[in-house]
């Protein structure tokens, strides 16, 4: 007697009511299993592209804004800073490296950031086309920005001012693409680098053109060498600080914080903040998953449980041709099984799929829809643990059913 192919055959024979526990059950484990993929794959972004800095300085205002907007480049800046005073931190004996960053502009929805090579260095990134010398008007193209704008050496465009499409064009002062990165899997990948002089020709911060020659000033701590006018008079949007040593964690924040007009934000401290806010929707998202695969668990249960007031007679003849308790028992058991698996597996493909759609639709957010989780076990065992259980009261029903009684009925 083959128990498995006798128990598809009476799922197959009430298609309606088994679509509707897979689907019910599927449903559930799917926003189980997505939940915690976006969950990961956030936590996995942001930890990487918060790597090796470890301090962000700024205009007053919002910390986390300050984070977001000068390292995951998904928010507005808080403001800009004075270069002349920006240099003077960066000298500071706890600051191992200070790479400045001027923010503002964009391209077809892509960030503009004004910075010097140190910044690319900093997420290991490697040119992969031309070169960038990080000369005034010169623009070199994350590989994302790069495909979607067909964006390739030589060719020209010119920034909008703020994050939309829709703001002030600068027609007037266009870049050029000198050089191309490779694909890094990391936030560099979406944005646009310029050098930060590039930010203020275009917004029209030049120079008087007079006969007074202009002296310039090395800024070695930040990597750039400027005039003694822009040195007295620009500023930039922030700077991403390395401490040189441990002490720097301790001492620089709250010295920068009570003795500057900026701010000092930690990104380990804020990611920290920004899981907690994420963890707890992961938490309610989870609940409802949750809840979803016990109604269905229930769905299970009364279709198993119909199924034998249906086929009590069908049981009873299995049972006088030589079907023991066990196999009736295992028959039930395993058509639960068969609709837990059948749940579960389309819970999982199409957690993956909307997973690989979000990753699609959402740039910043690098996906995979190949990527498993480890936790992803625990959800499967937890799935099949709660089938189990759904399928072990009608099997148990099934074993201990009298059939010298049900057939005398009949």
């Amino acid at each position: 007697m083959n128990l498995f192919y006798l128990s598809y055959r009476s799922l197959v024979h009430k298609p309606l009511s088994s679509l509707l526990s897979i689907l019910l059950f599927g449903f559930g484990v799917s926003i189980i299993v997505l939940i915690l993929l976006v969950s990961n794959n956030l936590k996995n972004e942001i930890t990487k592209n918060a790597s090796g800095i470890d301090l962000v300085v700024g205009a007053k205002g919002s910390p986390l804004q300050l984070i977001l907007a000068n390292i995951f480049h998904v928010d507005f800046p808080t403001g800009n800073i004075s270069l002349k005073e920006a240099s003077a931190i960066s000298k500071n004996r706890l600051i191992k490296s200070a790479i400045p960053m001027s923010l503002g502009d964009s391209y077809n929805g892509y960030r503009i950031v004004g910075t010097t090579p140190q910044y690319y260095e900093l997420y290991n990134a490697e040119i992969s086309e031309g070169e960038w010398e990080a000369n005034t008007m010169q623009a070199l193209v994350g590989k994302n920005v790069a495909e979607k704008l067909n964006l390739a050496i030589g060719d020209t465009f010119s920034s909008t001012h703020g994050l939309a499409d829709m703001g002030a064009g600068h027609d007037e002062h266009p870049f050029k693409v000198t050089g191309i990165l490779k694909e890094t899997g990391s936030v560099i990948d979406n944005l646009i680098l310029v050098s930060i002089t590039s930010v203020w020709e275009v917004h029209g911060h030049e120079e008087g053109h007079d006969d007074t020659i202009h002296q310039e000033v090395n800024i070695p701590h930040l990597g750039i060498t400027v005039s003694e006018e822009h040195f007295e008079n620009e500023e930039i949007t922030s700077l991403l600080i390395s401490y040189a040593s441990p002490m720097g964690a301790i001492r620089l924040p709250q010295m920068i914080n009570k003795k500057s007009n900026f701010q000092a934000a930690s990104p380990a401290f804020e990611t920290a903040r920004l899981f907690s806010l994420i963890e707890t929707g992961v938490e309610v998202m989870n609940i409802l998953g949750m809840i979803i695969v016990i109604i269905s668990a229930v769905s299970v249960f009364i279709s198993l449980v119909n199924s034998l007031k249906e086929r009590k007679y069908e049981l009873a003849i299995m049972r006088s041709m030589g079907a023991s308790r066990l196999q009736v028992f295992m028959h039930v058991l395993l058509e639960g099984l068969f609709l837990t698996t059948g749940g579960v597996a389309f819970g999982m493909a199409m957690a993956h799929v909307g997973f690989y759609l979000l990753g699609n639709m959402v740039e910043t957010i690098g996906t995979n829809n190949l990527l498993f989780v480890s936790a992803e076990w625990e959800i499967l065992i937890g799935s099949f643990v709660i089938g189990i259980v759904s399928s072990l009261l009608p099997a148990i029903m099934a074993y201990r059913s009298d059939i010298s009684k049900t057939l005398a009925k009949g």
